[in-house]
């Protein structure tokens, strides 16, 4: 059988440091990392992709808000905004796809998947919410659209802004995730759980969004997990994990056993709003049946030892 492999882009997959995020940009950078895909291709791997929606997001929610106080639209609740973007990516991704199996004469078929990811109500991150989201404003502004909203605004700690914050709960299931893995081993290329996925919780009704935000590495590793994927490849902007990073004793690790990467995680090592995510969301994969994960950038995986690799 041919393997399976669950594909995270990373934030810089979709816009660079430094870009305002226009469509343009966008799309070149979409097209480059769908690129940089080919030799997995090549190697006869099956793919399921995901990936973020930051910078996404925060632009629509600017829109909306734009939108209510210039012509008195309603602004549209966080998963709402989130489906916005998965669609709009998803997009983009599958006709960036298209264009790359055309050129080189590969017969697949890209579907890209608006995907409701269920949480639980009584996740403890709904009492505590962590993630930001959204422009940075004055601490005068945040007060105000807090007290208007009842949204809670917190203080950059780089000094930039208030910006407002948003739980980040587990996912737990993730809505159709029988026809992905269907639909993968077929030979189809899905794009799914961007974003994180749209959050959802379950009653006796069925589903209904919530204004939260996964983790789209985490939702990443438990689509690998629950379509039995041999691999999970963590796009990042570095091509390994290091320790002691930007320092004088700077290492690259190639390969991390569970142990050793809580370990690390432990000490520090890998930041909070950067790697430290993705190590755990690559630690849950393996523990859970994955035969490795590999973080790495878009631009080594024609190396079939690229990046660091997380092993039981």
């Amino acid at each position: 059988m041919r393997p399976l492999a669950m594909i995270a882009f990373g934030g810089n997959a979709l816009l660079r440091s430094n870009q305002k995020g226009t469509y343009a940009e966008q799309l070149q950078n979409i097209e480059e990392t769908c690129n940089e895909l080919l030799p997995l291709l090549e190697r006869g791997y099956h793919l399921v992709i995901g990936h973020g929606n930051g910078p996404q997001v925060g632009n629509v929610l600017l829109q909306h808000e734009a939108g209510a106080r210039e012509y008195g639209l309603e602004a549209m609740p966080m998963d709402v905004c989130g489906a916005e973007t998965q669609g709009a990516i998803g997009y983009l991704i599958e006709n960036a796809l298209d264009r790359l199996l055309t050129t080189h004469g590969i017969h697949r078929r890209v579907i890209s998947l608006v995907t409701r990811v269920e949480v639980y109500p009584d996740d403890p991150m709904f009492q505590k919410p962590t993630k930001p989201i959204g422009p940075y404003y004055t601490a005068e502004e945040a007060k105000f659209l807090s007290e208007k909203t009842g949204a809670v605004y917190r203080e950059d700690s780089a000094g930039r802004g208030w910006r407002k914050v948003v739980p980040s709960p587990t996912p737990r299931r993730i809505a159709n995730i029988d026809l992905v893995s269907r639909l993968a081993r077929e030979g189809n290329i899905v794009v799914t759980v961007g974003g994180g996925g749209i959050p959802v919780v379950r009653d006796h009704m069925g589903w209904h969004g919530v204004e939260a935000v996964i983790d789209k590495d985490l939702a990443s590793a438990l689509c690998a997990y629950e379509i039995g994927a041999d691999y999970l490849y963590i796009l990042t902007d570095v091509p390994q994990v290091y320790i002691n990073f930007r320092k004088p004793d700077q290492k690259a690790l190639s390969t991390l056993t569970v142990d050793e990467a809580l370990d690390y995680l432990a000490q520090g090592q890998f930041g909070e709003g950067s790697m430290a995510p993705k190590v755990r969301a690559a630690i849950y994969f393996v523990t859970n049946g994955g035969k490795e994960s590999i973080i790495t950038e878009a631009g080594q995986l024609g190396n079939p030892a690229c990046g660091t690799r997380i092993v039981p």
